[in-house]
């Protein structure tokens, strides 16, 4: 079982029934996606002698989260911050704070969240207003990450880490990347057929990763979940909806998905286009230096692999999902100005921030990008000003659930396309709502 923060044994230990059920929740947290460390969970990294506070943030990526706070103690030794890691799965993350928000246990300071949690944790007032550091951040950090910390128009996070898709493509195959999903879709078939192996493959499994994947087309169709006010739903306004629905159900029924490919995740989608079995494939930047061979593995792809923006339908700019993790400060929190000068510093510091490139994990500083010497870094700086957030509102989790219900058999043929789109867009309304 992991031990707990120092200055917070007692306290812990004082949390009850409650406490022990957040340590069960903790100890319990074994989930291991791809590419991610399997010993990351929930547990402190060790890293202060004298904590002051405590930063609960995912156990993935967890050497740079650890770098980030080593370098902030190193700056701040009177003022020193413990790291908490939960499990690197985002629904065991979720889980762990809200347990300890709802049992008034109050051991994180500062929460790092997932993108799309901002209006769910603020409209049940577990994470206090940052408005007042609006200024600090604007035109500091990607305006999509600054989006997704507010919910209705006030900020209740600060940009931590960001992430966006790339369309990885074969370049011993195609000559230039496609700027339109039917140029990729007629190319990708071509080249498929001639070689005897897979057009497409990216992720299509019922999980997150589906939505992420439909939403991207969605937006690309030029289409809105809500209105600017977040207010209304607009996800059938337009046929946006229909549209990606329609390129991906004929993407099943034609082959030009893998086989399999409603059943992938990043990695299944990762290892087959490594063997060199697909023409093009969307995922995250992560696999970069996988398919170069650079982490040990067999790379067939090795020097004949490219990365380029995913198309949209009409050819014009791009449009990827944002990812990232935002912080947060805590209610609960009794430290909450030493909480909030920490958000502050690691969204805005460019020494805090140049740990997480150094890591290729994409920071959120725009000058992170402009001092970039990569050129696949420059690439996701141009990607990520262009990518759209998907809506932090208090009912996120329950409308990406229905996607997932309606949309996934709705591609695959097996559920009507007319009743999965308005299930999503009744959803869509009343995502805006806590339960």
């Amino acid at each position: 079982m992991p031990e707990l923060p120092w200055h917070r044994r007692h306290s812990w230990r004082a949390g009850g029934a409650a406490a022990a059920a957040l340590v069960l929740t903790l100890a319990s947290a074994c989930g291991e996606p791809p590419g991610e460390e399997p010993d990351a969970e929930g547990e402190p990294a060790g890293l202060a002698e004298d904590p002051q506070f405590v930063w609960a943030v995912t156990g993935a990526d967890r050497q740079i989260h650890e770098d980030v706070a080593r370098l902030w103690n190193e700056n701040n030794p009177d003022q020193e911050v413990e790291v908490f890691f939960l499990a690197p799965t985002a629904d065991e993350q979720r889980q762990a704070m809200f347990q300890d928000l709802q049992s008034q246990a109050g051991e994180f300071d500062v929460l790092g969240l997932d993108v799309i949690w901002t209006g769910e944790f603020a409209d049940f007032g577990y994470i206090e207003s940052l408005e007042d550091l609006r200024p600090e951040i604007e035109g500091v950090s990607l305006e999509g990450a600054v989006d997704s910390s507010q919910w209705q128009q006030e900020l209740y996070a600060l940009p931590y880490s960001s992430n966006g898709a790339f369309l990885y493509y074969r370049t011993d195959l195609i000559d230039e990347p496609p700027t339109t999903w039917d140029e990729l879709y007629e190319t990708g078939t071509a080249a498929a057929e001639e070689e005897g192996i897979s057009a497409y493959v990216g992720q299509g499994d019922q999980y997150e990763g589906f939505v992420v994947n439909y939403l991207e087309m969605f937006w690309s169709a030029g289409g809105e979940l809500f209105d600017d006010a977040q207010e209304n739903s607009t996800f059938l306004e337009g046929d946006a909806a229909q549209t990606a629905l329609d390129f991906m159900t004929e993407g099943q029924e034609s082959g030009f998905f893998a086989e399999g490919f409603d059943s992938m995740v990043e990695d299944d989608a990762r290892a087959l286009f490594q063997a060199g079995e697909a023409v093009y494939m969307r995922n995250w930047p992560y696999a970069v230096p996988l398919l170069e061979g650079e982490e040990g593995e067999d790379s067939e792809v090795a020097g004949d692999f490219a990365v380029a923006p995913l198309p949209t339908f009409t050819g014009e700019g791009t449009t990827s999902a944002l990812g990232g993790l935002n912080n947060a400060v805590s209610t609960l929190s009794e430290n909450q100005d030493l909480a909030r000068e920490f958000v502050l510093w690691a969204a805005t510091d460019p020494e805090a921030q140049a740990v997480l490139a150094g890591h290729s994990l994409p920071p959120t500083m725009l000058s992170a990008y402009d001092e970039a010497d990569d050129p696949n870094l420059e690439l996701l700086g141009e990607i990520l000003a262009d990518a759209h957030a998907r809506p932090p509102v208090p009912g996120y989790n329950s409308l990406s659930l229905v996607i997932q219900d309606n949309l996934h058999p709705a591609f695959l043929g097996q559920q009507d396309a007319d009743s999965a789109l308005e299930a999503v867009d009744n959803a869509a309304g009343d995502a805006l709502e806590q339960d």
